[in-house]
Order: C-alpha cells, then sequence, then structure tokens
C-alpha cells in the first residue's frame, strides 16, 4: 500500500481522519478499516516529499495512531 502524504509527520497529522492511499495489490485489498496496515511512500509514484515507511493502525475508517 501506498500512503499519499509527504512524510510521515504529516501522516501522524492526520490521526482522525481517513486515510489517503494507493492500493497496490493484484488480488484483493490491503485496506482494512479496523487493524493494521503497513506501507510506504514512493515519491517516484506519487511526487509526493520523501520515501517512508508506517504502519498504521485503523479504528471505524479513521487513522488512530501512526508508527
Amino acid at each position: 500500500m501506498i500512503f499519499r502524504y509527504a512524510s510521515k509527520k504529516e501522516l501522524k497529522g492526520n490521526i482522525g481522519q481517513k486515510l489517503n492511499y494507493l492500493e497496490t495489490a493484484i488480488v484483493g485489498t490491503e485496506y482494512v478499516s479496523n487493524g493494521i496496515i503497513t506501507g510506504s511512500n514512493r515519491p517516484h509514484i506519487t511526487g509526493l516529499g520523501r520515501e517512508f515507511y508506517a504502519q498504521v493502525t485503523m479504528e471505524n475508517n479513521l487513522i488512530k495512531s501512526v508508527k
């Protein structure tokens, strides 16, 4: 999964909001409305900021925490 944020700090600043992402799975979906999602920002794909990796905990389709 690709997170569409310029930095991990920007992603953390969106706690309580819906996740802006790009699915990369060929089969099925990576997004879960309740649970943990692991992904990254790939600047050569998104055109945004720098590369980073993060683990996002989702609850009721909203970002609960970012590691």
